[in-house]
């Protein structure tokens, strides 16, 4: 069954009761990486192992996902700024418990490559703000997976 979220906006990465923080280092150039999160979309389940689908919706302004064990997400994109920024807000998920959720993807030049910062902002009931914290090295683990497999699809850096 698919539920409506709470509709939140940018400061709620900042003041969410659940904030997951993760970060890596990326090869590739700033603009090839948010050419990845915020172009090539229907490509997100080619590096990011997690999806098993995605493709954009009204016009480009929202994402439609699904994950890996049946989660779906539809998505509001909240923040486009090009080599800097892609955040998105769930609007509709069938996940029990979660009460709201924004997710952003932070882009800095870091050396030869890319700084690469993912926050997951939600708030939830107990058991679901319970089922986060568990599922914190895991979510880590997937996102430090996908930049590595993000970085393979991108290629070789030129130099």
């Amino acid at each position: 069954m698919t539920r409506r979220l709470r509709p939140v906006g940018l400061d709620f990465i900042d003041s969410a009761p659940v904030r997951l923080v993760f970060a890596a280092q990326a090869a590739a150039a700033p603009e090839a990486v948010y050419r990845a999160l915020a172009e090539e979309v229907e490509a997100w389940p080619a590096w990011f192992r997690a999806v098993s689908r995605a493709r954009p919706t009204h016009g480009g302004a929202g994402r439609e996902i699904r994950l890996m064990g049946g989660v779906r997400f539809q998505e509001t994109i909240m923040a486009a700024d090009p080599e800097l920024r892609y955040a998105y807000r769930v609007d509709e998920t069938n996940v029990p418990g979660l009460h709201a959720l924004l997710e952003e993807w932070r882009l800095a030049p870091a050396a030869s490559g890319t700084r690469v910062r993912w926050t997951f902002a939600a708030a939830g009931a107990a058991p679901f703000r319970t089922a986060l914290g568990l599922a914190r090295p895991g979510l880590g683990r997937s996102f430090r997976d996908a930049v590595r497999a993000l970085d393979r699809r991108l290629g070789p850096v030129p130099g």
